[in-house]
């Protein structure tokens, strides 16, 4: 909220440039600009990987970590649980991607030489120059520290269900070390691992979803049926 409040107040002092940068946007996207982009720069396949790369990396659709969390929820219906986790997909990614992406462009910084958290840092501050760069830090803190609960979170249930709870102590140990050492890496050597690890998690977990995608159909026809009747679940058959 803090991050969304932020990002609303720079594009509010820079209201006047905000239709021009949605119409760049959406032109670059849909003009020679953008394929010619991609044919000089690195080709339209390396344009192409490095879009989805960041699009799952924003949401995590089809990774199969966040269902770890909903899994958790205690409901008659998957399906509504399903729905509920769609969200984040919308939030994330349309929602405060979106908003980002047009700090960057209306505040001018997209052209500089910065990446990543330093980008976003130098267009808070052009537009607050005494407390902008507080602002992102307390987001980013924030966006971190939760990062960082989450992604413990998934790793234990999946030590558990592998070798139990003994596995625990030791996922935590590592855990802490492969945090602490994401400070010393360069920005691009943490990307090349978070694509690695991602494909890692994606190739079994879509190879599972075709596979379960009949079970998900019923599912969503019985929760639409109730919403429709009001039967409750335990009146369907399996």
């Amino acid at each position: 909220f803090i991050y969304f409040l932020s990002t609303i107040g720079v594009l509010l002092v820079f209201a006047d440039k905000v239709p021009a940068a949605v119409s760049m946007i959406f032109e670059s996207a849909f003009t020679t600009t953008a394929a010619t982009g991609g044919f000089l720069g690195a080709t339209v396949m390396m344009a192409m990987r490095n879009g989805v790369a960041r699009g799952v990396f924003s949401n995590e659709s089809g990774l199969g970590s966040a269902p770890i969390v909903a899994a958790a929820a205690k409901t008659k219906w998957p399906a509504e649980q399903g729905l509920i986790s769609m969200t984040g997909t919308f939030i994330d990614t349309i929602i405060i991607c979106t908003l980002t992406g047009l700090t960057l462009v209306v505040t001018g910084v997209w052209c500089g030489m910065e990446n990543g958290a330093a980008l976003t840092n130098a267009a808070f501050t052009s537009a607050f120059p005494v407390f902008g760069g507080y602002m992102l830090l307390i987001g980013l803190v924030l966006f971190a520290f939760t990062t960082i609960l989450g992604w413990n979170y998934y790793g234990e249930r999946c030590m558990i269900y592998l070798v139990g709870t003994k596995g625990v102590l030791p996922y935590r140990l590592v855990f802490i070390l492969l945090i602490a050492s994401g400070a010393f890496l360069k920005l691009e050597a943490i990307w090349i691992l978070a694509d690695i690890v991602n494909g890692l998690m994606a190739i079994p977990n879509l190879i599972a979803l075709l596979f379960l995608s009949g079970i998900c159909v019923r599912e969503t026809k019985k929760y639409m049926d109730h919403l429709k009747t009001g039967k409750p679940y335990e009146e369907y058959e399996d």
